[in-house]
């Protein structure tokens, strides 16, 4: 339903219709209003006549069918006849000699005619416009007003009004110039300016009015009083006339192109004819002429100068409806002025703000968090009640926020929501289940930074009184027609108060803008960090491996270690001594996890567990005890191990693996075969026993420990990888370690690789 108190919403990009649109004819009620072809009704308003011709030929293809009563010519003689035939050959010359000239037609509107009706000559506008497919539109409508028509005289009448335009220092100023002087210029009994919210609920800010009418002033409109379809057409056609909301709409003749076989696209004309539910919404409000102005901003629909006439129907000619467009291009521009200079003033300030946090987020020995709440602090930046920062587990608050269960519940949707910030001033409607305290946490404002991290700002409900013209929650009224009921607009315009509840204050264009620039700060921030963490991680990592391996005179011994790309450091160790009877112990493991965390549980790990064997343990044991450790000292870790104890003389394993991929016995075979091991759980679980296993390494054999890194492979199951390694062993069973890392890499190495190869010669 088209109106003039529409609620916008995102508008249709030029060259795109409305999906699902009616076929013409459809009878139009609420239920698919939304859907009403609007840019091609196949009909116009009366005042004027309508006429398609074909360039060059200039032959009229379509004419409306009030051609008799305006011009006095029947349709019959008109259509597929030159275009004289309609307005007389001096006045089409002047037509075709315009369209040959101009490529913007808007520029050389109106072409003033003098065209003989029934023996008398009458003044006529011409205003022409192209349509898409090739066709020139031709209207013709009856002249009224001062003549000639030009621009000078457009400017001189609106010139007073455009200096106080200039003058004004506020927006309210602004709009109250701009309600008076429309009015003045074209006489309409109320005119309004709307402004639109960001989901274009309508406000009128501005009124000029009959002192007899009751004041529109300060009414809330609700979105749903406007379809997309017409606000594509707001854009696109700036003025909108209705001198009539009675007439009796005139139908062109054919109905449809004769080339095309389409309906005509009426998007530009100002006769178009309007929809039937627009029409009955104004007839409710007791209105019997209207007029609107777009007033756009970058192209977009911001608000609308509306004109309303209730004493019967009324016709500003087209001299002064141009004039009113003008005085709304001029506010336009000094509302997009006014806007952009109060947002940079807020930029600068917000970028004051940002530098001092990002100079405070540069200083590694203070943790973020902290810096983010100092002096200034993010409550600086973007205003609000309360915030909550969460970034390397370092929680902190400040001002009033909601407990830390409900903030983890807003960071687990603001995360859901995809985007790197998500924001709501009604967290209620997007977290039903939670009890909110509305006191703390009415809206959000949250920045959703990498692994899992967050700032959350946080505002409290603000209640707000709207008055809307009309109950917005009742939005229609049932009419009975004979068998059928049909849906139509409301009749009731009285002011109806709303008490907005649950919501908090909106977070404005700026504030989202502030918070964007400060994530990309923060993201930085945590990358140069953790940098700086993984560097010291890996020096911790690389320090715990055995700067040497024992060098044994009867058997060969290799390792190799390959950090992960990426500088992603984890928890991959190895380790190979001698005790003191001559056996040789060979350990390999692999803690959870990345980065300077895994490497202190390696660290803690790796040391027990040599100390227990060196004691003398057996690895079974040495693995239980370990584990004890583990959930003792360090509960939360958790790691995979496989420890082998080899009697050098008789190549007897004692072995035990808690969780990790077995080892490979190598010989003489084209695939390697896993050896004989029990697989008992990971370090790090309760109640778990962990199972001795035993076997002999032959003369000509070898066993080969790894880490996961070497066989997993994105996309593809570890089984193959196993696969591959076991036929890669079997190419060579006396290779090193470092030649079967080379071999499995293949460049596909996406976590850390752990390699030790034993062979008895």
């Amino acid at each position: 339903m088209t109106s003039s108190q529409p609620r916008l919403a995102p508008s249709i990009p030029d060259g795109q219709t409305v999906p699902d649109l009616l076929p013409v004819g459809t009878p139009i009620d609420l239920d698919n209003c939304a859907r009403e072809p609007i840019h091609i009704p196949g009909s116009i308003q009366p005042r004027g006549v309508l006429a398609v011709v074909r360039e060059p030929d200039f032959e009229v293809r379509q004419v409306s069918a009030n051609v008799a009563e305006v011009l006095g010519r029947s349709v019959a003689d008109v259509v597929g006849r030159p275009l004289s035939v309609l307005m007389g050959a001096e006045q089409a010359s002047r037509v075709e000699q315009a369209a040959a000239t101009f490529g913007d037609l808007s520029q050389r509107n109106p072409l003033e005619c003098d065209i003989d009706v029934n023996g008398q000559s009458r003044a006529f506008d011409a205003i022409l416009h192209r349509g898409p497919g090739g066709v020139l539109l031709v209207e013709i409508e009856i002249a009224y007003g001062e003549r000639p028509f030009s621009f000078p005289n457009t400017y001189q009448a609106v010139r007073s009004s455009v200096e106080e335009l200039n003058r004004a220092d506020s927006l309210a100023e602004l709009y109250a110039i701009a309600a008076r002087a429309v009015r003045d210029l074209t006489g309409f009994d109320r005119v309004m300016v709307y402004r639109y919210d960001q989901d274009y609920n309508g406000e009128v800010v501005a009124e000029c009015k009959r002192e007899d009418l009751n004041s529109f002033l300060g009414l809330h409109y609700p979105s749903t009083d406007i379809p997309a379809q017409a606000r594509a057409l707001y854009e696109k056609n700036w003025l909108r006339l209705i001198d009539d909301v009675d007439y009796t709409p005139a139908p062109l003749v054919p109905a449809m192109d004769p080339d095309s076989g389409a309906p005509l696209d009426l998007t530009h004309a100002t006769l178009r004819s309007v929809s039937p539910i627009h029409i009955e919404y104004l007839q409710n409000m007791g209105v019997h002429a209207s007029m609107s102005i777009s007033l756009l901003r970058h192209g977009r629909l911001w608000g609308l100068i509306a004109c309303h006439h209730y004493a019967g129907p009324h016709l500003p000619p087209f001299g002064t409806r141009a004039a009113a467009e003008f005085l709304g291009s001029t506010l336009s521009l000094r509302l997009v002025d006014r806007f952009e200079g109060d947002q940079l003033h807020k930029r600068l300030s917000a970028q004051a703000v940002l530098a001092k946090l990002t100079a405070a987020a540069l200083d590694d020995g203070e943790p973020l968090s902290a810096a983010l709440l100092g002096a200034p602090d993010l409550l600086d930046l973007v205003p609000a009640d309360g915030v909550v920062v969460d970034i390397a587990g370092d929680y902190r608050t400040h001002g009033s926020v909601p407990p830390q269960q409900i903030v983890s519940a807003v960071a687990t949707w603001a995360r859901g929501a995809g985007d790197e910030i998500a924001s709501t001033d009604c967290l209620a409607h997007e977290l039903p289940e939670l009890n909110l305290d509305r006191q703390l946490a009415a809206g959000a404002l949250a920045l959703n930074l990498p692994d899992g991290q967050c700032a959350i700002w946080f505002r409290r409900e603000v209640l707000r009184s709207v008055d809307w013209g009309g109950d917005p929650h009742n939005k229609t009224i049932v009419r009975g027609e004979g068998d059928e009921v049909r849906l139509s607009p409301r009749k009731s315009f009285d002011r109806w108060r709303e008490v907005v509840r649950l919501r908090s204050d909106p977070w404005t264009l700026s504030e989202t803008e502030s918070a964007e620039s400060l994530r990309r700060h923060l993201v930085e921030a945590l990358y140069r960090r953790t940098r700086g963490a993984l560097r010291v991680a890996e020096r911790v990592q690389r320090s715990l491996l055995p700067e040497s391996i024992p060098a044994l005179p009867d058997w060969h011994l290799s390792a190799h270690y390959e950090p992960a790309a990426g500088d992603n450091v984890g928890g991959d160790w190895y380790d190979a001594f001698e005790l003191r009877d001559g056996r040789l112990v060979v350990l390999i493991g692999d803690v959870a996890g990345h980065g300077i965390t895994a490497a202190g549980t390696m660290a803690q790990l790796r040391n027990a567990l040599r100390a227990l064997l060196f004691a003398g343990a057996t690895p079974a044991d040495a693995l239980a005890q370990l584990n004890d450790f583990c959930l003792h000292m360090m509960p939360g870790a958790f790691a995979t191990v496989v420890a082998a104890r080899v009697d050098l003389s008789s190549g007897y394993v004692e072995a035990a693996c808690a969780g990790h991929l077995k080892p490979y016995l190598t010989n003489a075979a084209p695939s390697a075969t896993q050896a004989p091991i029990r697989l008992s759980p990971p370090i790090g679980i309760k109640g778990v026993r962990y199972e001795p296993s035993a076997f002999t390494v032959e003369p000509g054999h070898g066993l080969v420990l790894y880490s996961d890194g070497l066989v997993e492979r994105r996309g593809e199951s570890i089984d193959d990888g196993l696969d591959r390694l076991a036929q890669t062993l079997g190419r060579a069973n006396t290779a090193p370690a470092s030649w079967i890392w080379t071999e499995m890499a293949s460049g596909n190495i996406d976590d850390d690789v752990t390699v030790v190869a034993l062979r008895r010669p």
